[in-house]
């Protein structure tokens, strides 16, 4: 027969189990406003299994490969993220004028002229 304290320490994992698995989904398929949700479940979860102290580590190990899974996976996305970032800021010093140097090594910029309207027709 299994004890309240098992049954509370295998629902605990199953259900950061749970949560890792959903995490991966939203990391994987792009879905990043899904994060902020459940890393605050996670934690919640996470700070409950820690507080019991007859945990035997070789439950978590799983628990622990998933989090350095999904880890790598959430860095990489910021890693796309800030290639993003980047390129949108080149883009838009390009747009903004060109700059190049004279053979005395005095620095030119020249402006483009590019109209952003819109035109609206009936």
């Amino acid at each position: 027969m299994t004890t309240d304290t098992t049954d509370t320490t295998d629902d605990l994992i199953d259900r950061l189990d749970a949560i890792l698995d959903r995490e991966r989904q939203a990391l994987t398929g792009g879905m990043l406003d899904m994060l902020t949700d459940l890393m605050t479940e996670k934690d919640q979860v996470i700070d409950q299994i820690t507080a019991i102290e007859s945990i035997e580590q070789d439950r978590l190990t799983p628990l622990r490969d998933k989090v350095h899974r999904n880890q790598a996976l959430l860095d990489n996305a910021l890693a796309g993220i800030r290639a993003v970032a980047t390129r949108m800021a080149e883009l838009r010093k390009v747009r903004e004028g060109l700059e190049t140097y004279d053979s005395a090594g005095r620095k030119t910029r020249f402006g483009t002229s590019v109209s952003s309207s819109i035109e609206k027709r009936a």
